[in-house]
């Protein structure tokens, strides 16, 4: 009998959010056989990456991921998603790579093998038992993508499918600039109209070589404020990294910007109060003499605000702040003190009195980047930065299963926190793919 032709792989759904579960279920294969099932995925970069898990077929010949052990490979134990956040370059890559989503109008395409036997390499020369191609979008069904450059703005607004109005969002990254959109699209598709900002490397600074101000997030909060289909009293700020930095300042010293709440990951609240955008990166590039090297000679960029200071012009005033706020903390963070830093805020907020609005999310063996569910770990990758426009390999921190774990718990955790802040406890729900 040919295995092969008798082989059943089925993967539901074959077409779905990138935060939403799959089930991959392999049947009608010999009880108790050994196999191998493995994802592959290639980038709009051109470069491979793929995932694979070994597994012992049942007494009834079937392997079910979500339920059954992995006995090794890029992951083990029992991990619904592993084939997704245990997804790394293919042997050959060129190191330092990372995985994002340039093109969120198109899906991330990801095959689905089984092999027979324990493989670990040479897939490509293999014939698979079977394969299923399986897509994963950023943007759901009706969500509507929406270039902004009114007011000098270099922005991309992302609506929820319907008629609104709904809830608004600013989304800013980190220093290494670029206009990032997955995440505001992953977020338009749960109901929250999101506009993705570039504030490092936008049009005007490009033209004018000079960098913005804080008039340039106040014109994109009023864009968000004053466009029909958006609640203009409940517009949160969404921060990682240094992204956190203008979240906090702008959070607790904007006449003009007043979020309904605030999401920070991965950042910390030291910069100099009454400087610019401009000056507070020089006040990074200041204590330069701080960063540290791993063995593998990769940038370790976490001490540059330490120790926490103590002189109130260093750092942003919390105890100002008068919305929910919602700190999301990597404790292998080689890049920032986010702990720390979420500690000694805790502190401040005790003491003016409005800790009652802060909410700490902190996870053991989590690094730097905590992305949407479901995205590839990257340890180390590497990374340009704006204010030196130097490569460098950069050391982002966390253990691969662990960091995984914290981007499901902590994205679950935010879209409750943010739907309950700018819902008003109503629940939209995310949108779903059953009409395509």
């Amino acid at each position: 009998m040919d295995v092969k032709s008798c082989v059943n792989l089925w993967v539901q759904p074959t077409r779905g959010l990138m935060d939403e579960k799959f089930v991959v279920l392999v049947q009608n294969v010999l009880p108790g056989s050994q196999l191998t099932v493995r994802a592959f995925h290639r980038c709009e970069d051109g470069h491979s990456w793929e995932a694979f898990a070994h597994y012992n077929a049942n007494t009834s010949g079937t392997v079910n991921v979500a339920e059954d052990l992995s006995l090794g490979g890029t992951y083990s134990g029992v991990e619904p998603m592993g084939l997704l956040w245990s997804l790394r370059p293919v042997p050959g890559s060129k190191p330092g790579l990372r995985m994002r989503k340039m093109n969120v109008q198109t899906p991330m395409e990801v095959t689905i093998s089984v092999y027979q036997g324990h493989q670990t390499e040479g897939f490509m020369d293999q014939e698979p038992l079977a394969g299923v191609m399986v897509e994963r979008w950023y943007m759901a069904p009706g969500v509507r993508r929406i270039p902004i450059t009114e007011g000098g703005l270099s922005a991309t607004l992302f609506l929820p499918s319907g008629p609104g109005p709904f809830p608004g969002l600013l989304d800013l990254w980190g220093g290494g600039g670029k206009l990032v959109e997955y995440r505001a699209a992953l977020l338009a598709s749960h109901g929250i109209a999101s506009l993705a900002l570039d504030y490092l490397t936008p049009k005007i600074t490009m033209e004018k070589g000079k960098m913005v101000d804080n008039q340039y997030f106040e014109t994109a909060y009023r864009v968000l404020q004053q466009h029909p289909q958006i609640l203009g009293s409940r517009i949160a700020m969404l921060g990682l990294s240094f992204g956190t930095s203008v979240t906090l300042r702008m959070a607790a010293y904007s006449q003009v910007l007043k979020p309904r709440c605030a999401v920070c990951i991965s950042g910390s609240h030291v910069q100099p109060v009454d400087g610019s955008l401009e000056q507070v990166m020089v006040f990074f590039a200041e204590n330069a003499v701080k960063t540290r090297f791993s063995e593998q000679d990769e940038v370790i960029w976490r001490d540059l605000l330490q120790p926490i200071p103590t002189d109130p012009t260093l750092k942003v005033d919390v105890g100002r702040i008068q919305c929910p706020l919602l700190l999301v903390v990597g404790e292998d963070d080689q890049n920032w003190p986010a702990l720390e830093s979420a500690m000694d805020m805790k502190e401040m907020m005790e003491r003016a009195g409005n800790s009652h609005l802060l909410t700490v999310l902190s996870y053991p063996n989590a690094g730097h980047l905590i992305e949407p569910p479901y995205a590839p770990h990257a340890r180390a990758s590497s990374f340009r930065s704006v204010s030196t426009g130097i490569k460098v390999m950069a050391l982002w921190g966390g253990e691969t299963a662990a960091h995984a774990r914290a981007q499901e718990d902590a994205w679950r955790k935010m879209l409750v926190f943010l739907k309950a802040n700018l819902y008003g406890g109503t629940n939209p729900g995310a949108a779903s793919f059953s009409k395509l």
